[in-house]
């Protein structure tokens, strides 16, 4: 069994968690991405959410709200994702960057709209009262 490991930035204002969409896509995704060979957690959040969103987070700010495990969205059956997410403070405008088209603010509501271990995220952010 085969899993990807990534690290996802969890940014919520008024009860909606920010996701991304890149090109070519229909399913929007919480911003992050894949570990680069030496990265820790918080290194890998500064640099995927620089790259996609053009902001600088603050790492001294970062706090772990969980790690979730799934099936890899367009991934072979088997192939899973563990993603470890964190909320932290953040420098900058967000600003669609590299192969992010577009941003947006879901609701609990739109958890159709995001991959499984996406989806678990919106699971455990509305169940804590987070997310609405």
């Amino acid at each position: 069994m085969t899993a990807i490991d990534a690290v996802a930035w969890i940014r919520l204002e008024a009860g909606k968690i920010l996701v991304t969409r890149s090109r070519g896509k229909d399913v929007y995704y919480i911003p992050g991405g894949k570990r680069e060979p030496g990265e820790s957690d918080v290194q890998t959040l500064v640099r995927e959410i620089d790259e996609e969103l053009a902001v600088a987070i603050a790492p001294a700010s970062a706090v772990h709200v969980g790690t979730f495990h799934a099936q890899a969205d367009g991934h072979a059956a088997g192939v899973t994702v563990r993603m470890s997410c964190y909320s932290a403070e953040y420098r900058g405008p967000l600003a669609p960057s590299g192969e992010i088209e577009e941003l947006g603010w879901l609701s609990y509501a739109d958890r159709d709209r995001v991959p499984p271990v996406d989806q678990l995220v919106f699971d455990h952010l509305h169940e804590t009262g987070q997310l609405t």
